[in-house]
């Protein structure tokens, strides 16, 4: 069935393999990203492969901004059916040194921007009576991380938000699941990898798995709670991180 799916973050790395996956699977794909012209190339990359999709550029931390991209992928696509919120920021600094401006910015993103979607995208899937949401929190949330206690504080925010978020919404017919990824080679992640923040070979030999994730890693995972069939899980955390121990 062709339902329409809602990726914020769909510019690149996780987002984008979760766009192309759910668009392989006869999904409507709507790109959501604050980089229009990374959202322009995945939804144009959707539909050279024969796929349908819109791009909307948009800061989840937004409400008016989030308001409007809805409106226009409910007049491009439909109503919204499938939300993964993806979108997300993270950071390095010692606790010390967070100033109230560097908190706020990531809590904006990355725990109430997933409010803001959601809660913009619910009241479709309560009239349709069926909806499948995927939150992308962290494994960071789970086993704690040093030097990124805002980032992991808003990921742990997600995480219980999505517990909650589940029993008010389960009555509807609607799921809500969240994927805490390991280490998972994506853009975000090169960057303290390639200024040294990050110990690439010490993360890799924490992973019984012996690798980096990839992105399809967690897009086949967000594929099968997006589908028909994962009607009767809901709540859950599915951690995709290579047998990490959290």
């Amino acid at each position: 069935m062709s339902r329409v799916a809602v990726v914020t973050g769909g510019g690149s790395g996780m987002g984008e393999a979760i766009c192309r996956q759910l668009a392989g699977a006869g999904r409507r794909v709507a790109v959501l990203d604050i980089n229009a012209e990374a959202a322009d190339r995945v939804a144009g990359a959707v539909a050279a492969a024969g796929g349908t999709a819109v791009a909307v550029a948009v800061d989840v931390s937004d409400r008016g901004a989030i308001e409007a991209a809805l409106a226009e992928v409910r007049s491009s696509l439909g109503p919204v059916e499938i939300m993964v919120t993806s979108a997300g920021i993270e950071g390095f600094e010692d606790f010390l040194a967070i100033t109230p401006e560097a908190w706020d910015r990531m809590m904006a993103v990355n725990l109430t921007g997933t409010f803001h979607c959601l809660q913009a995208a619910v009241p479709d899937m309560v009239e349709a009576g069926w909806g499948r949401i995927v939150t992308i929190s962290s494994s960071s949330a789970q086993s704690g991380t040093r030097r990124m206690s805002h980032y992991v504080a808003s990921k742990g925010g997600v995480i219980a938000f999505t517990k909650a978020l589940a029993l008010d919404l389960a009555p509807h017919g609607i799921t809500v699941n969240t994927i805490p990824p390991g280490v998972i080679d994506t853009p975000m992640m090169r960057r303290p990898i390639a200024s040294g923040t990050m110990n690439v070979d010490a993360v890799i030999a924490r992973a019984p798995l012996g690798r980096l994730g990839t992105p399809e890693d967690i897009a086949v995972t967000c594929g099968f709670l997006c589908s028909e069939e994962a009607g009767y899980i809901t709540g859950q955390q599915i951690n995709v991180n290579g047998g990490w121990y959290v």
